[in-house]
């Protein structure tokens, strides 16, 4: 059998061939690649020359390319493309990778020879990001377990591969229970207050399961508009009973146990490698560095935005009460949210979906990339994509905005390796639910950026969201995507964090694009939303996708009014996970009960009862499946990045071209420098959290 997994690509860009890869390829190709991976790091190892930076830490860098472009494909797929073959084989495959690693990380004769060249790294006059690369792995090979003796080696092997096996584990449950479930009504009158817009929706969803009437399932933009727009309160705390229930039932998608095995094996492994906890030991690699500061940073906030939040939830109880409602529950708080919202800014999410079709926003985010940066986007169909609803764009770079924003690099050989054309980045876009894909929305890449004999080698990026599909009942009725401006704002989100990895201009892989510290990661997805909430910028494409009229702009202003609609509670809401996490992976001996556990360590936050049926824990992806574990804070402490660097922007001009030269110098330096020295080196100063106060609270 021909393989396409085991030979270069011969397409456009040497990008995925997606027509010719099918499950059956994955696992020998895995296999295969291991092995050859294996050779070139034999090859290092072997090598009769003198260690150096050249023969060990850059053809470490370089090695396995292959099997990171196979991983790519596959892992991504196994998020925005799922089925019970493909999570068979990531079942599979993710102990041999686990276990791939680990020998590499714990290869005698290698690190020898990386710590030869570590301890000797004066001699050879290297610049930052080659000083970067050496520590980054020499670093690296220390936190795998280069220093263990042999037993203790095989433990942390063992730790590794019961980790991944369980975190897939607990993504799958997850991805379960939320398909599992969905609520059929019959009755239109049950769903009263919800716009016509989601209701030809839900008919949709009972179209295609063969069922008469409404469809409500649990992924979000279903389940979101009924929370927000329905006047059945015993509908919407059945939907929220439901969601909160995922994976907390005592079923065989149950996580709780899953949950315990997960932080133990973490604070095993933490242990092992002479940490005190979990926490300490990812907490070193980050701009943070320990559990404290992270905790004094989320209870400094909590203390400021206590009293917002608990003001706004007495708005509610006060709308809540007019409606006979004394206990108000949290299954009421987006209900009661919107209700004031509307009061307060008469902004409703459906009068305003109009003004947002998809295709606008997306022209919008890609204008402003234009803008800031001097990239043009094209779409193509010479790509081929795994699902027919992806998009695919070539990205270009104007030959302008090339050299104007061009930082001098500090080893002028690699100057001459920039590629004639000016073509910068492939880009997927993926917008729509389907049923093997994962909720919510991410960014990330099938290939990343590096330099390589001579010849600049360019990422392909992937954006990933659940929109709403547009809507066919007839040529003459037909709705596109439409878009809340909660939605609208996610994908500029995700498209910050893409403009980080097709901006990247670094040599080596694994420093580039998003390949940052975690708590620096989130700064240039949170940054590019601001402009969602700037008049001048909204009115280039708010526009009713009927009749084009701009969106009003007394209607323009209450968005930007209500930018800080409910930040109190967000900002609760957001504390209150940072602060489980941590605890987790700080107090993991105290997890008895995993209820009990997370009450306990969010009740400072909580602004609504408890329910005993419900718990947020055994969904926390971010944390038990994701790479959050220990950092969950860090979407905070990007919020206090993103609010300083925009108010730069806010003081020089939004478009200012002269600091759009200087961010994207941030953005293309990748993993290459310490983050707070890009940072001031760009703003001129250290951020200062009194800019998120100003921006949140006044």
């Amino acid at each position: 059998m021909q393989n396409p997994l085991l030979k270069s690509f011969t397409t456009k860009y040497q990008t995925a061939p997606f027509n010719d890869i099918k499950e059956v390829h994955f696992v020998p190709a895995f296999q295969e690649l291991i092995k050859t991976s294996e050779k070139e790091i034999d090859e290092i190892v072997e090598n009769k020359e003198e260690a150096t930076f050249e023969n060990v830490i850059e053809a470490l860098a370089f090695s396995g390319e292959q099997l990171e472009i196979v991983s790519s494909i596959f892992f991504n797929l196994n998020s925005a493309e799922t089925n019970d073959e493909i999570q068979k084989i990531a079942q599979e495959v993710s102990p041999i990778l686990t276990e791939y690693s680990a020998k590499i990380s714990q290869n005698e004769k290698l690190f020898e020879k990386i710590k030869k060249v570590f301890d000797e790294k004066e001699k050879y006059n290297l610049n930052d990001e080659q000083e970067m690369l050496l520590t980054e792995t020499y670093k690296g090979f220390v936190r795998s377990g280069a220093l263990l003796n042999e037993a203790q080696k095989e433990q942390f092997k063992n730790i590794s591969i019961e980790l991944s096996k369980k975190s897939l584990k607990f993504g799958e449950n997850v991805l379960a229970e939320t398909n599992h479930y969905f609520k059929h009504l019959t009755d239109e009158k049950d769903l009263a207050g919800i716009p016509e817009a989601i209701l030809q929706q839900y008919r949709e969803e009972a179209k295609e399961r063969n069922l008469d009437g409404f469809v409500v399932t649990l992924q979000y933009p279903s389940f979101l508009p009924l929370m927000t727009y329905a006047e059945n309160r015993e509908l919407r705390k059945e939907l929220a009973l439901a969601n909160g229930r995922k994976s907390f039932q005592n079923n065989e998608f149950d996580n709780q146990n899953l949950i315990k095995e997960i932080i133990q094996l973490k604070q095993e492994k933490a242990q092992l490698l002479g940490y005190k906890t979990y926490a300490d030991y990812v907490l070193e690699e980050r701009m943070a560095k320990d559990p404290a500061k992270v905790k004094t940073f989320l209870n400094e906030l909590l203390e400021k935005a206590k009293p917002y939040a608990e003001k706004e939830i007495e708005e509610l109880k006060s709308l809540a009460k007019a409606d006979g409602i004394e206990d108000m529950q949290s299954y009421d708080h987006t209900f009661y949210a919107e209700k004031l919202r509307k009061q307060k800014f008469d902004i409703d999410d459906e009068e305003l979906k109009p003004y947002f079709q998809l295709e606008k926003v997306q022209e919008a985010v890609f204008g402003l990339a234009k803008t800031l940066f001097g990239l043009e986007f094209k779409e193509t169909s010479e790509v081929q994509k795994y699902h027919e609803e992806v998009k695919t764009y070539e990205v270009f770079e104007s030959q302008e905005s090339r050299t104007k924003n061009q930082e001098p690099r500090e080893n002028p050989s690699t100057d001459n390796q920039q590629p004639t054309t000016n073509f910068k980045a492939l880009l997927y876009a993926d917008y729509f639910p389907r049923k093997g894909k994962r909720a919510g929305a991410w960014m990330t890449s099938f290939k990343n950026q590096f330099r390589k004999n001579g010849e600049n080698h360019r990422p392909h990026i992937s954006v990933v969201c659940n929109f709403s599909k547009p809507i066919t009942i007839g040529s003459s009725s037909d709705t596109p995507s439409l878009l809340t401006f909660q939605e609208v704002t996610t994908l500029f989100h995700e498209f910050g964090h893409a403009l980080h990895g097709i901006l990247a201009n670094t040599t080596y892989p694994n420093l580039s694009g998003t390949s940052v510290k975690w708590d620096f990661v989130e700064l240039p997805s949170q940054f590019l939303e601001n402009y969602c909430y700037e008049p001048e910028f909204l009115k280039t494409f708010a526009k009713h996708y009927k009749t084009g009229e701009i969106l009003p702009d007394e209607k323009i202003q209450k968005i930007s009014d209500s930018k800080n609609f409910m930040e109190g509670y967000q900002t609760m809401r957001q504390i209150g996970f940072g602060l489980l996490d941590i605890a987790y992976h700080t107090d993991s001996e105290k997890v008895g009960d995993v209820k009990t556990f997370e009450v306990e360590e969010t009740k400072a936050t909580n602004l609504y009862p408890s329910n005993p049926e419900t718990i947020m824990s055994t969904s926390f992806s971010h944390i038990f499946q994701g790479g959050y574990s220990a950092g969950y804070y860090s979407y905070k402490w990007a919020e206090v990045l993103d609010a300083d660097a925009f108010q730069y922007f806010k003081e020089n001009g939004i478009f200012n071209p002269e600091i759009a030269a200087k961010y994207k110098i941030l953005l293309s330096s990748g993993g290459t420098k310490d983050p707070m020295e890009l940072y001031k080196n760009f703003r001129g100063s250290e951020p200062k959290v009194e800019s998120l106060l100003k921006r949140a609270f006044g």
